[in-house]
């Protein structure tokens, strides 16, 4: 009999591949626009994937929408309403779900901004990197500081009362007050949320075949965490995952879906779900086949995979999420979204309280700011348990 619940959350991921360039630091599935792109053929074909997984969560509500990229705001306002529309027409979904949109600074349009604020997204995320343009330019974006501020301004005279703005330090030769700086000129905006993320070099990405010049050591990675930390704190920001800071109930919930081990249906070329099957007591993974052409071509086999997480696979994937947040969850989520007993990782749980990585009370999953800081090393503790059937059928000391 399977232990996992009913009721587990459900979100939707919308995956809009081009990019005007491919910034050196990216590594999710974005493609060059070298020509035109028909946004019609590729929204009609959204939905047409989206009805092939329905079957999958049929009479289930979807809590919240993120529509990724690539830059989604390459697409028009009307292009972004037939969508939302088309999603609406075929998904149950709750009392105003929260829909976020991504949008790149340099395609920013006033008249699309506002367009998208009436098609129903009602959160908009800025990737502005940097507010210095000699970084930027190191970065490969396309927009300058100025445009950063303006597309920011947009937003709010069409109607966005949630924005995040995304930004990065530990960039290249960057010191402790630079990124500082870059922080203080996110902070005078007034968002809603910032991610304040470190730049790191991922495998098949152009900086990792040409690696930037200068970049931080480790001391002074660190120097720049504790002062961008102080100063978010300061500004009424409060942390509630690793790289995510926000104001009072302003904290993404598609993203909180994700770090809580929720269901996610994942469509469009390249895009990723999660589907948890009570009928055959499994979690599914999917992904979407990645080059946009051939996702287009064929409208009959969108699926590039679909399997079941291994159950020596769950306790770590489980953990990988949730340990990013520093509030944790009650210990009885593991059960519910894993299937697994909770005794089953109760040696690894034990090493990381004894370390002090974890939080010590028994009916929490929780990190210490020492197991955030450290966070490789509490994982890599739950990489050592073998799980069978629901039971424990060897342990590596």
């Amino acid at each position: 009999m399977s232990l996992l619940a009913p009721g587990i959350p459900l979100s939707l991921y919308i995956h809009l591949p081009w990019c005007v360039e491919k910034c050196p630091y990216c590594d999710f599935n974005s493609h060059q626009l070298n020509e035109s792109f028909d946004e019609k053929k590729y929204v009609t074909s959204l939905l047409t994937d989206l009805e092939q997984d329905l079957p999958k969560i049929w009479g289930r509500s979807v809590e919240t929408i993120f529509i990724g990229g690539g830059t989604p705001s390459l697409f028009s306002g009307a292009a972004i309403d037939e969508l939302i529309s088309g999603v609406r027409a075929r998904l149950m979904l709750r009392a105003d779900p929260e829909i976020t949109l991504e949008s790149n600074p340099g395609t920013a349009d006033a008249n699309n901004y506002q367009a998208y604020r009436n098609a129903g997204v009602n959160r908009l995320s800025i990737g502005v990197q940097s507010f210095e343009d000699a970084q930027l330019k190191k970065l490969g974006r396309i927009h300058d500081a100025s445009q950063a501020v303006d597309a920011f301004q947009l937003a709010r005279k069409a109607g966005f009362e949630r924005i995040n703005l995304d930004l990065m330090y530990a960039l290249p030769a960057q010191s402790v007050e630079d990124a500082l700086v870059d922080l203080d000129k996110a902070i005078a905006l007034n968002p809603e949320h910032i991610s304040w993320y470190q730049l790191t070099i991922e495998p098949n990405t152009g900086f990792n075949r040409y690696p930037p010049k200068q970049l931080p050591e480790d001391d002074l990675i660190w120097e720049i965490q504790q002062a961008g930390a102080e100063k978010l704190q300061t500004a009424g920001f409060k942390q509630y995952e690793i790289s995510a800071w926000s104001r009072d109930f302003e904290e993404s919930q598609h993203n909180l879906n994700y770090w809580e081990f929720g269901d996610y249906l994942g469509i469009g070329a390249g895009a990723h779900g999660k589907i948890t099957d009570l009928s055959e007591g499994k979690i599914f993974r999917t992904r979407r086949r990645k080059q946009p052409s051939h996702w287009l071509d064929d409208q009959n086999n969108y699926l590039a995979e679909y399997s079941a997480i291994k159950n020596n696979d769950l306790a770590l994937e489980f953990m990988m999420n949730i340990l990013r947040l520093n509030r944790g969850v009650s210990a009885q989520v593991f059960t519910e979204r894993t299937g697994l007993m909770l005794h089953e990782i109760s040696s690894a749980l034990t090493k990381a309280r004894n370390k002090s990585l974890m939080d010590k009370r028994s009916d929490i999953l929780r990190p210490t700011a020492r197991g955030l800081n450290y966070l490789n090393d509490l994982l890599a503790l739950f990489m050592d348990v073998e799980v069978k059937n629901n039971i424990v059928i060897k342990e590596i000391t």
